[in-house]
C-alpha cells in the first residue's frame, strides 16, 4: 500500500481492545500527524499504554483498523513487518534496558536485529547516540544498575533512536524523575523532535510535559478519545477532563507554562 499523501502517518479507526474480558477501548479513532508531538493522557487503567502497545503490534485488537505509514501491520508478512518496525523506535518505562548488558550493548540491540553491521561501526553509532541524548561516551561501558533513573531513560531513548526512526513512541518518559530532571528530559525530546523531524507519540500523566512540549493531546475518557490542543480539550465538559486540566495541579502547570513563554 502507498503511504498516505496527507500528513497523517498513524490512522486508528474503530479500535476495540479487551484485556481479561474487560473492555478497554470502545471504537477509538485517532490520527497522528507527521512531525507533531501528541500526548496520550487519561486516568489510571484507562488504557494509555495499551493503546501504544496495540499500535506497535505488541497487543492484538479485538476489532478495528490501524495503519502506520499507510500499512496495516496485521496484514504484513514477517519481512514487511520488520521493514515497518525499522521506521519507529520505542522507549518503555524506566528505559527497559537489559541488566546483563552494558549501555552500549543495549543501544546496539536493534542494530544487531535489523542491520547486521560490523562491531566497530556499531560502537561508533552507539557513541553518537549517547552524545545525542546528553550522555558521555563512558556511559556506554556501564551497566544499567550503575546509572541514575534519568540516565537510564536517556540510554533507552538512545536505543530508540539508533535506527534513525521517523516515529518515537514514549511510554511515561518522565515518570519517577524529579521536576528538574523531568524538565530537562522534556527539553531533550523537543530538541530532538525539532532537529530530527521526528513524530513523537507519548503516553504521559505529567501536566508540565503537556504544557511544555505537546502540540496536541488525546484524552482517554469513557473508553474513547477526545483529541485536540489543550485549549480545545479543556472546553469539553467531561468531569475528569475538567478536574485534570483545571484542578490545582493543572492550574499550577498553566502558570509555569505561561511563565516560560513570557
Amino acid at each position: 500500500m502507498m503511504e498516505p499523501a496527507n500528513d497523517t502517518i498513524i490512522s486508528v479507526r474503530g479500535l476495540v481492545t479487551q484485556l481479561g474480558g474487560r473492555l478497554i477501548h470502545d471504537h477509538v479513532d485517532l490520527d497522528v500527524r507527521r512531525g507533531e508531538v501528541i500526548a496520550i493522557v487519561g486516568g489510571s487503567g484507562s488504557g494509555k499504554s495499551v493503546l501504544l502497545r496495540t499500535i506497535i503490534g505488541l497487543l492484538t485488537p479485538h476489532d478495528g483498523h490501524i495503519e502506520v505509514f499507510g500499512e496495516n501491520a496485521a496484514g504484513l508478512d514477517s519481512g514487511g513487518l520488520r521493514r515497518l518496525q525499522r521506521r519507529w523506535g520505542v522507549l518503555f518505562q524506566d528505559g527497559a534496558l537489559y541488566s546483563s548488558q552494558t549501555v552500549a550493548e543495549n543501544i546496539q540491540v536493534p542494530l544487531r536485529e535489523y542491520a547486521k553491521l560490523p562491531q566497530q561501526l556499531m560502537d561508533e553509532i552507539a557513541g553518537v547516540k549517547l552524545h545525542m541524548v546528553g550522555l558521555s561516551e563512558d556511559a556506554g561501558s556501564k551497566y544499567p544498575s550503575e546509572l541514575s533513573g534519568g540516565m537510564r531513560k536517556r540510554a533507552g531513548l538512545a536505543r530508540a533512536l539508533v535506527l534513525d526512526p521517523e516515529i518515537v513512541f514514549l511510554d511515561e518518559p518522565t515518570a519517577g524523575l524529579d521536576p528538574i530532571a523531568a524538565n530537562a528530559f522534556d527539553m531533550l525530546i523537543r530538541n530532538l523532535q525539532q532537529s530530527l523531524g521526528l513524530t513523537v507519540f507519548m503516553v504521559t500523566h505529567d501536566l508540565d510535559t503537556l504544557r511544555s512540549i505537546a502540540d496536541r493531546v488525546a484524552v482517554l475518557v469513557n473508553k474513547t478519545l477526545k483529541v485536540g490542543t489543550i485549549e480545545e480539550v479543556m472546553r469539553d465538559n467531561d468531569p475528569w477532563i475538567q478536574e485534570y486540566f483545571s484542578g490545582p495541579r493543572g492550574r499550577a502547570a498553566m502558570k509555569v507554562s505561561d511563565g516560560n513563554q513570557s
